[in-house]
Parts: C-alpha cells; structure tokens; sequence
C-alpha cells in the first residue's frame, strides 16, 4: 500500500505575491476573475484562499495590478513614461515631482531638452545602474510651458541682444530680436517673454515687455531679484481701483451689528517700521484669577469680497513679501496700511478670538465673534521690552504688560511640555542708509515682547482651529499642517551633529520632539547653537497648507490653521470665510477647490521666503564687498569637497576658501566627520575652527563670496577632539 503524500508546505503572503504576479505577467493579454486566479494557481484550500484576496487586495491597493471590468484582474506594466513639475537647482541639474511618487526624479541637465523650471513635462525613465537606489529620467516633452518670463540683464552684442536671467536655474540667455527691445539699454534690468525654444543648442526667443531699471541701481537690484522669483510688483488698474472705493472709515451699519469692545484696552506690538497692523491684544483678570485674553485681527473679509478684483490678485499674490529695503504686499496700501491695519485710536472692524485662560495656560473657554475694536496704544517691540523690563516707570499699559508677558511665559513652558520644538535662531538684519546701501549688519534676538505676541498669536490659531475641529467636525477646512521628518534626513542631522560630540536618539528614522527639545537645550550658549539648530531645522519637512488635518508636528498641535495674519496671508482670509460661513449655518466648501488653492498659497509661500533671503543676501554681499582686501577672524561654518565655509564673526557674512586654492597640499574630504585632510601633512579643516581670512572677492550678481586663508591649518594630531561649530551637513549648498 502506497504512504500517504505529505501536505504541501504553507505557502507565505510573498510565495502567493510572486505566484500572482507570475501568472498575471505571464498572461499579460488576459484578465481573470479571482476564483479562476485561485483554481489556476491551485488555491483551494479556504486559508489559502483567504490569504490569496488579502495579498490581491493589497496588489490592487499599491497600483500593482489593474482592475478591468467585471471585477477581473490584470498584470499592470511598470510606466516607462511619467508626467510631473520639473525643478531645477543652481548647479545645473534638476528633479522632476510625480504625484503619486515618493521620490523626485533625477534629471542631467543634458536630459532637460527644452524644459525649463517650473514646466510640466513628460519623462522617460532610464535605466539604474547597479546599487543606485536614485532613479534617473531624460525629458521627452514639454506638454505645459509654465515659465514664460524671466528676470533679468539687458545686453547688446552688436546687432544683437540677449537677456541673461539673474535666476540661475534658467541656464540659458534669451535672444531679443533688434525691433522687440521695447526701449530698453545696455545694462537695464528688465523682464523678458519666453515665446519659441524649439532646440537646447540654440538660444530662446523673446521679447522685452518691461524695464524695470537700470542694474546698478541698488533699488532695483532688490526688486528685480523678487520679480526673478516670481514675485508680483505693481497692481493692476481694475485692483487698484476697488480699494480707492473702499472707505476709510467702517459702515455705520456694519458697526452697529457687531459686538463692540471699544472700551477695552486693546494695544498692537509690531517691528518699529511696521505699517500692516494684522493684530492686536487685550489681557484682563477674572475674579477666580483666569484672564480674559482677546486677540483681535484685522477683518479683511469685511473688504475684500470673495471673487473681487481684489480677490483675485490677493490669490495670486498669496502673500505679502518682506524684503531687506522693502514690502511688497499682498493687499493694495490702501487696504494693508490704512483701512484694514489696526492702527491707534481708529475704529476698526475687526475678528476677535475671546478666551478664557487659566493660569497654567488652559482654555476654558472661547468666543469667535466679529466685532469692533479701537487700540488705544501701537508698541514697538523695542518700546514693549522698555515696558516689561520696568524701564519705562508710570506707563498706562504697564500692569497689562506686565500681565501679558507672564501668561505668555506659561503659555511657552506648557507648550515645550507637550513636546513643541523650540528653535530660537536669531534674525540676521541689515541696515540700509537712504540710497538703499547697506551700513551695519547685526543680528537680532527675540525678546520677551518678541515671544509675548508670538505665543498669543499660536494660542488663537490653535484655539480657533480646535474649535472648527470639535464644534463643525467633519466640514472641510484649511490647516496648516507640518508632517514627520523625512528619515533619511533625519539619519544625516544625527551624523552631522554627532561632529560636535553631541548625541542624537533616533529609532527607525524617527526621532521625537523630545529628543530634538533635549538637543536645542544642550547647545543653548554654546558657539555651535546656531548653526546646529539651523541645521536640525532645515532636516525637518516644510509646513505647508492642506484640508487633510495630520497635526502639527514641529508644535506637536493636533489641530492648527493660520487666523492671525489675513493682510498679509490669503490662507487666513480662507479660514476667516470657512469660519464665518459655518457660524453661519452654511454648508461645506468644496474640498478640492480649496485643496488646490492650499497647493497655490503653500508653492507661493516657498517663493516669498526665497526672494526674503535672498535679498538680504544681496545686501549682506554688497557689504562685504567694500572690504575686499582686508582680513578679519571667522569660524568654519561647513565643510565640502570643493572648499570649507568660514563666516566672518564681525561681519556675520560667509564665505567659501576653495579648495583649488588650498596649495601645500593634496586635501580629501572625509564625510563621515565633515573634515578635509591634508594627505601629506594631516592639516585638517573641521567645523567650529577658527581662521584668518582675507575677503578674495565678492560678487553682487551671483550673491557669492570667495575667501582666502590668512593663515595656516593646525596638523590634525595636533587638535583636540570635537569640533565648534557648524552650519550644514552634506547637502550644504554654496551661498553668499
């Protein structure tokens, strides 16, 4: 008699991922029903089964199979072919963003074809060499031109004229025809169109549509570099002409149907050359020793009617831009410096968040109610600090101050207990005189007035948004949202700071507010404070707008939109409509317009901070540049394989030393600890050593500044361990 065949082993959710897989491929004209998927393969046992439309749910969940009609399945082929935003960098190179795809695609410059920044384009993937987890594609189309204009330099060449962009990530100068200059000269700043492109060998087409000035003009250098940015300028006609009609004092009618809080002791707290007053504060004690806290913001909803011509162009503009000798704001100065700033002793319509807080820093209790306010007081920060600090004796507003600054104070340690990251990097500014030359460079640090109003303002956003949470749950809403950090940059921050001999806990490429809380308290006073805190910052993923609420990481907030700033954030003005409209019983808003508007305000948001820094970073390098020649002490701020950074410790400007310019001796480049080696003498550059450095060069048109060593690097024997400080790890990117 034959032995009984043994049972066949249990087969593995990835034995039955691979058969499915196997058979679809295989049968890659075919669709089949998943019972005839199952008898194929032999699945008949009721385990196996149960597993087999587990791992096929999950195909179809990962987009790994196709699901045709009748509930049939097929072998879905990987794409060969994607559409998605092409973003390229300074050096030359570029990524293109997939939706739907984790990870940007890596383009050569010499795979751009036509594309320029900011195009949607269609790619070819390529082939991965062996090992490279980096995924590589070329341009195969440009389906949707979406730069049409560039910034920048007229030149005449003879006959002819070009426009050099003074945005590097266009690599390529626009060739104006002799009868398309519109009036322009030899040495204007002006902006050009992008009309034909057709071969990368060639230059593009174009023509002048504005002058905006001449290039050595310090004035127009400033605005020039934000227009490169796509930052807009001057408003239009049909704009400016809505606000001339606006009044400037609030409708009779309008003020008699809100809640009136005149007679409160409502004050503003703003930088000394302020003139956008978006909010204002006003503290009182409770009998059972709770204060009432009202912050109190500009109601542009009031003015600003949803599809206007002003609408529009605050959509567009999404923010206001703050440069280093100027504001260019989203509203007209109508509206963002007069009719809607709350300014002293002017009655003004207003959207208050009333709250009852307790002295450990809990709401009890809110009210959300429009109203009408009048200040009584405008502070400076300066002025609030004198106040605070019992500099200025016999102030009216002192006790509320005073009163102010110690919730404020609880209001920070509840937040940094509930896991809130604290970074405390300090402002760089630049003094202008009134030719728009840069005369002092000084670093600014947040004071207790400074925090005072920061806290109210993070109080209101989260106690507004708790409540459209809880109270109008379920109905769509604009949050600011801020996701996990990314763990592969998060592994590079540890490695980084572990330069400097601190330790950073990191589990499965996470790591905790806690842990970063225990980092920043570490380096408080140190010389490497800044420099890390600024790296830790720039490893976390960026805030951005979205309907789809996944909390505030960096505040560790469950729930947070943006209400405070509505005359100079088009985000705030969406959320004071949403909150309006569902107060008042409407229904809900449209996800996916409001979606695709959180995408617009998120991507200008990006540019404004952009063209901020880099403004400055002009100035910082018109500074330095009337001190070529002379030699000052700096610290080494970074550390790459084409030279180290040294910023200049009175100038507060940085610099590179090149490495090709490093000649007694051969010099490698260790990442794993940032530092460059002399291969023959053990001379060593690490982060945090101090160096003489004379300034070799500094140009204003590409914001970069070369250095060159005063004097000698010590033999790495000769070191101790550790380093000072530093400014980036391995992603350090060149800058002025």
């Amino acid at each position: 008699m034959a032995s009984p065949k043994p049972p066949a082993p249990a087969r593995t959710h990835q034995d039955i991922e691979r058969e499915v897989i196997r058979l679809l491929r295989n049968n890659g004209h075919k669709a089949y029903r998943p019972k005839d998927m199952a008898r194929e393969l032999g699945y008949s046992d009721n385990k196996t089964y149960r597993q087999f439309s587990e791992v096929l749910s999950g195909l179809d969940e990962r987009g790994l199979v196709s699901q045709a009609k009748g509930g049939r399945f097929a072998y879905k082929r990987a794409p060969t072919r994607m559409e998605g935003i092409l973003r390229v960098t300074r050096q030359g190179f570029g990524f293109v963003q997939v939706e739907g795809v984790e990870e940007d695609l890596y383009v050569r410059e010499s795979d751009m074809g036509t594309a320029l920044d900011g195009d949607l384009v269609q790619v070819g993937l390529t082939a991965p060499a062996a090992g490279d987890r980096r995924r590589e594609c070329e341009v195969l189309e440009v389906l949707e031109r979406r730069r049409n204009k560039v910034v920048g330099t007229f030149k005449k060449v003879g006959r002819f004229a070009a426009v050099v962009p003074d945005d590097r990530r266009v690599g390529q100068d626009v060739y104006i025809p002799a009868d398309d200059t519109g009036g322009a000269q030899d040495g204007d700043k002006v902006v050009a169109s992008i009309d034909r492109w057709e071969d990368r060998k060639a230059s593009p087409e174009g023509r002048v549509l504005e002058v905006i000035g001449r290039a050595d003009d310090s004035a127009v250098r400033v605005l020039a570099l934000a227009m490169s940015m796509d930052v807009r300028a001057g408003f239009p006609d049909d704009v400016l002409a809505e606000a001339e009609a606006i009044p400037e004092e609030p409708p009779a009618d309008e003020v008699r149907r809100r809640l009136d809080l005149r007679s409160k002791r409502i004050f503003t707290i703003d930088p000394v050359d302020a003139n956008d007053f978006d909010d204002a504060v006003h503290i009182e004690a409770l009998p059972d020793g709770h204060f009432e806290l009202g912050v109190h913001i500009a109601d542009v909803s009031a003015y600003v009617p949803e599809g206007s011509a002003l609408d529009r162009e605050a959509y567009e503009r999404a923010t206001s831009v703050y440069l280093v000798d100027r504001v260019i704001p989203m509203l007209p100065e109508k509206l963002s410096n007069r009719v809607c700033s709350l300014r002293p002793h002017e009655d003004k319509l207003a959207y208050s968040c009333i709250m009852n807080v307790s002295p450990k820093g809990k709401v009890a209790a809110c009210r959300i109610e429009e109203t009408v306010i009048r200040s009584v007081y405008r502070f400076t920060y300066e002025e609030a600090q004198e106040v605070i600090e019992g500099r200025a004796p016999g102030h009216a507003l002192a006790p509320d101050l005073e009163r102010a600054a110690g919730l404020a104070r609880t209001l920070t340690a509840r937040r940094m207990e509930e896991g809130s990251v604290d970074f405390d990097l300090p402002e760089v500014k630049v003094e202008l005189d009134d030719d728009g030359t840069p005369v002092r460079v000084y670093r600014k640090q947040r004071q207790a007035s400074n925090r005072l109003i920061e806290e109210f303002m993070l109080l209101a956003n989260r106690t507004v948004t708790e409540d459209a949470a809880t109270r109008r749950g379920g109905l769509p809403f604009v949050y600011r949202i801020h996701d996990l950090p990314d763990a592969e940059r998060i592994q590079r921050l540890a490695d980084y700071v572990r330069a400097f001999g601190y330790k950073v806990e990191v589990r499965e490429g996470k790591i905790t507010s806690q842990a970063l809380n225990k980092l920043v308290t570490e380096i408080k006073g140190k010389p490497e404070e800044t420099v890390i805190e600024d790296a830790a910052l720039r490893s976390m993923a960026k805030a951005r707008y979205s309907t789809n609420n996944i909390g505030h990481y960096g505040l560790s907030f469950p729930h947070y939109s943006h209400f405070t700033s509505p005359i100079r954030r088009y985000p705030d003005l969406m959320v004071h409509r949403l909150l309006k409209r569902y107060l008042a019983g409407g229904g809900p808003a449209d996800v996916e317009a409001l979606e695709t508007r959180c995408a617009h305000c998120s991507g200008k948001e990006k540019a404004a901070a952009e063209a901020e820094r880099e403004s400055v970073k002009l100035k910082l390098v018109e500074y330095i540049s009337n001190h070529v020649g002379e030699t000052f002490d700096g610290v080494v701020s970074g550390v790459t394989k084409y030279g180290i950074y040294i910023e200049i410790t009175e100038l507060l400007v940085e610099g590179m030393v090149h490495v090709r310019d490093l000649d007694d001796d051969y010099y490698e480049y260790d990442e794993r600890t940032y530092r460059l080696i002399g291969r023959h003498t053990g001379a060593t550059f690490r982060l945090g050593d101090p160096h003489r450095v004379t300034v070799a060069a500094a140009n204003v048109e590409t914001r970069e500044v070369d250095l060159a060593l005063a004097d000698k690097p010590e033999r790495a024997e000769s070191k101790g361990g550790g380093a000072g400080r530093g400014r980036r790890g391995p992603e350090r990117k060149r800058r002025g």
